[in-house]
C-alpha cells in the first residue's frame, strides 16, 4: 500500500509513525521511538549544548560538531532502516513529514551557550533538521509541518474539521494499542497530511 511516514523530533530520539490506506481505510503500519543518538554517546550527545555548557570555547565547539556529525550519520541509518521495513513490505513510501519549530535566528556557539533557553531551541532544531536531512539522503519527499499550527494546517490541507481529525486519531491510537500519547497522535496527523498531499 502507499505508506506515509509521520516523525516528532525531540532531543535524542523522535516518535515515528507510518500510516497507509487500505480499502480506503487508514491504519498505522508502523510504530516506534527512533533514537537518534548512539548507545555509547548518550550521555551528551542528546543534548550536545548542555554538555558543552562549561567547557572552553574551542572544546565547546568541537564536541558540538561532533553532537551534529553524530545526529546525522544516526538519522540517516535510522531512517535507512525504517525505508526499508515498509519497501521489504512492499509499501510505497509516498512522503515523510517531519514536524518544525519556527526558523533558529543565526547565533553563534557562543551566543546559544550564553543563554540557556537557546540551548534548547537549538537542540531541538539539531534533531529536526537531522530528521529532515535524513530524507533527503534517503530519496524521500519531504514535508516540514509547523508543529505549532499542527491542527490548523491539518484542517486546511485535510478540508476536513478539527474534530472529525481527532476521532480519527483517536481511532487509529485504538487499533494500534499503547503507547498512544501526544508525540504519537501529533506524528500520526502530519503522516495523515503527507499522504493526502500526495494524491493531490
Amino acid at each position: 500500500m502507499k505508506v506515509a511516514f509521520g516523525m516528532k523530533a525531540h532531543s535524542g530520539w523522535a516518535a515515528l509513525v507510518v500510516l497507509g490506506t487500505q480499502r480506503g481505510e487508514l491504519r498505522v503500519v508502523d510504530r516506534r521511538r527512533m533514537e537518534l543518538v548512539e548507545p555509547h554517546e548518550t550521555s551528551w550527545a542528546g543534548a550536545p549544548y548542555h554538555a558543552a555548557e562549561d567547557l572552553g570555547a574551542a572544546e565547546a565547539r568541537a564536541l558540538i560538531g561532533r553532537g551534529y556529525a553524530s545526529a546525522g550519520r544516526v538519522a540517516v541509518r535510522e531512517m535507512h532502516a525504517a525505508a526499508k521495513r515498509a519497501t521489504d513490505a512492499e509499501h510505497r513510501i509516498a512522503a515523510c513529514a517531519v514536524l518544525v519549530g519556527n526558523p533558529m535566528p543565526e547565533w553563534t556557539v557562543d551566543e546559544i551557550r550564553a543563554v540557556h533557553f537557546r540551548m534548547h531551541k537549538a537542540e531541538g532544531v539539531l534533531f529536526r533538521d537531522a530528521l529532515a536531512n535524513a530524507a533527503g539522503a534517503c530519496g524521500l519527499k519531504l514535508l516540514s509541518v509547523p508543529e505549532k499550527l499542527l491542527e490548523q494546517h491539518a484542517e486546511r490541507e485535510l478540508s476536513t474539521p478539527l474534530d472529525s481529525l481527532r476521532k480519527a486519531i483517536a481511532s487509529l491510537g485504538k487499533a494500534a494499542g499503547p503507547p498512544w500519547g501526544k508525540d504519537q497522535k501529533e506524528a500520526a496527523l502530519a503522516a495523515m497530511i503527507a499522504l493526502q498531499g500526495s494524491s493531490k
